[in-house]
């Protein structure tokens, strides 16, 4: 800019001008350039990032956005270059402010680096049910800073990307077909074998549970008060798991109180010993000596 002061000062303005009007246009020119090699390797980009099968949101990003910008952001310095001002300093100027923002917003450029590796890892997508840090429900939306989900009890749940890629994150959609464990527990003097054909019968009539891979009843451990079983069924949609879980549950318990077969509760069992005896035998022999 002192330059071209000094150029005005120097010389006529009409003469200013006329010398000024050929570097605008050849300005204009170079930054068209640039415009139309966007516009021309743009549409390759694009179909290169998709046979990768690269997700949309971050073709976006890489292409619409990134590329875009970086290159009509040199496409102008190009071009305000062929103006004859000196361009060095100002890129030194952004590039300290560039710097400061960075060490200003350290957390949010980490939820953003997350964000890239979500959108191209793929754990998971809008429409799956997920479990990430202990919040279950089906994902609504992914941004680069965020995921958000929605939980069974219709809450809004916004979990920053850091930490859904730095915890346990549990995909329930990732398959299609989910298998869901319905713990329930008989007495000891219950025989397992009659309880199974009961809890299998409920299991299948249950409204959700699929038929192929069947219901399953297994023991799982022997518990302080009972027998622990486990019935295991399948749903074909994430969606179902929790409220088929409840329905099974529930049809299990009805159907061992119809077939009198007793569900335990949790209960202590004490022993006592008499030691009288041996006491006073203990004082008689300490008497004695």
């Amino acid at each position: 800019m002192e330059q071209i002061l000094e150029t005005i000062a120097g010389q006529d303005l009409d003469q200013w001008l006329r010398a000024l009007v050929p570097r605008l246009v050849t300005a204009g020119l170079v930054f068209f350039a640039f415009w139309i090699l966007y516009r021309l390797t743009r549409p390759p980009l694009r179909a290169m990032l998709r046979r990768g099968r690269v997700a949309e949101p971050l073709i976006v990003l890489m292409v619409d956005n990134t590329y875009k910008a970086a290159v009509l952001i040199f496409g102008a310095v190009m071009a305000v270059s062929q103006l004859g001002i000196d361009v060095g300093a100002a890129l030194a100027g952004i590039g300290v402010v560039g710097i400061a923002v960075g060490f200003a917003a350290q957390e949010t450029i980490a939820n953003m680096i997350a964000g890239f590796l979500i959108f191209w890892d793929r754990p998971f997508e809008v429409g799956h049910y997920i479990t990430a840090q202990g919040n279950y429900g089906i994902v609504r939306d992914i941004t680069m800073r965020s995921t958000r989900i929605q939980t069974q009890e219709n809450t809004w749940v916004v979990i920053p990307n850091k930490q859904v890629i730095g915890d346990l994150l549990v995909n329930h959609s990732m398959y299609g077909k989910t298998r869901i464990n319905v713990p329930l527990g008989i007495a000891y003097k219950e025989a397992v074998a009659k309880a199974r054909p009961v809890l299998l019968a409920a299991a299948a009539g249950t409204e959700g549970v699929l038929a192929d891979p069947p219901p399953l009843v297994v023991v799982t451990s022997l518990g302080d008060s009972g027998v622990n079983l486990e019935i295991r069924v399948w749903v074909g949609d994430a969606a179902d798991e929790r409220p088929v879980l409840h329905r099974t549950l529930e049809a299990c318990k009805t159907a061992l109180d119809q077939a009198g077969i007793e569900i335990p509760f949790p209960h202590l069992q004490l022993f006592v010993e008499d030691v009288r005896s041996r006491v006073w035998e203990g004082l008689g022999a300490a008497r004695r000596g």
